[in-house]
C-alpha cells in the first residue's frame, strides 16, 4: 500500500502537521490496514455534513477511549479543496491521525481520476495490497458504522495482529508500574532457585537438580 505514495510526502493532521517523509514511516503507518481515501472539499456542503459522520466512525475505531486496540485502518485526506485555506480550515477539527497530501502535490487530482471519482464526498477502501475493495463506501459508513470494519477486514483476508503489542508510532509502549517489582520478584526467585540447586548439589543430594528444574516451570 505505501507504493501508492512512493516518493511522496504525507502530512500527519496534527498540530505541528508533521510529514511522514521517509519510506520505513510511511510502511508502518500504511502496510497491512485497509486505507480509506477520503475524496472531500470545505466548499462542499455535502461533504460538511459527512465529515462529522466519517471522524465519528474513524474515532471509534482506533480511539483508546473506545476500543483496547485500534483497527489496523489508516486514513489520507485527499482534498479536492481550490485553495490550501479551505483545507486546513476543513482539517482543523478532523483526527490527528488522518493523514494528508500537500496541497501542492497535484496527485491528489491523478488519484481522482485514477479511482474514479465522480461525486463528493467519496471514501475508496484499499486492501492492504493496494486492490480496492470498495470504490465508495460513503454511503455504507452512513448505514453501517463502524461495523463496516468487521465486514471489509473479512474480505480483505487482513492478518490480525491483535496478538502484537498494542501500537503507538508517536510514543513508545508504557510499562506497567508493577513491572520493576516483577522483574525484581523474578530475579529473586531465580536466585534462590539457583542456591538450592548447588546446594543439594554439594550435599549430595539426588533431588538438588530436579528441585532447581521444577521452579523454572
Amino acid at each position: 500500500m505505501a507504493s501508492l505514495f512512493s516518493g511522496r510526502i504525507l502530512i500527519r493532521n496534527n498540530s505541528d502537521q508533521d510529514e511522514v517523509e521517509t519510506e520505513a514511516e510511511l510502511s508502518r503507518r500504511l502496510e497491512n490496514r485497509l486505507v480509506l481515501l477520503f475524496f472531500g472539499a470545505g466548499a462542499c456542503p455535502q461533504c460538511q455534513a459527512f465529515a462529522p459522520v466519517l471522524k465519528d466512525f474513524f474515532v471509534r475505531l482506533t480511539d483508546e477511549f473506545y476500543v483496547l486496540r485500534a483497527a489496523q485502518l489508516a486514513l489520507v485526506y485527499v482534498s479536492q479543496d481550490p485553495t490550501q485555506e479551505q483545507q486546513d480550515l476543513f482539517l482543523r477539527d478532523m483526527p490527528e491521525k488522518w493523514l494528508f497530501l500537500p496541497f501542492h502535490d497535484e496527485l491528489r487530482r491523478y488519484l481522482g481520476r485514477q479511482f474514479s471519482v465522480r461525486q463528493l464526498p467519496a471514501v475508496v477502501v484499499l486492501k492492504p495490497g493496494g486492490d480496492v475493495l470498495t470504490s465508495d463506501a460513503t454511503e455504507e459508513i452512513q448505514r453501517l458504522g463502524p461495523a463496516c470494519f468487521a465486514n471489509w477486514q473479512e474480505a480483505a483476508e487482513l492478518l490480525d495482529r491483535s496478538f502484537l503489542q498494542p501500537e503507538d508510532l508517536d510514543e513508545p509502549a508504557r510499562r506497567s508500574i508493577t513491572e520493576p517489582l516483577r522483574r525484581r520478584k523474578y530475579r529473586v526467585d531465580r536466585d534462590v532457585g539457583r542456591e538450592r540447586g548447588r546446594n543439594g548439589r554439594d550435599s549430595g543430594d539426588p533431588q538438588g537438580d530436579a528441585g532447581a528444574r521444577a521452579e523454572l516451570w
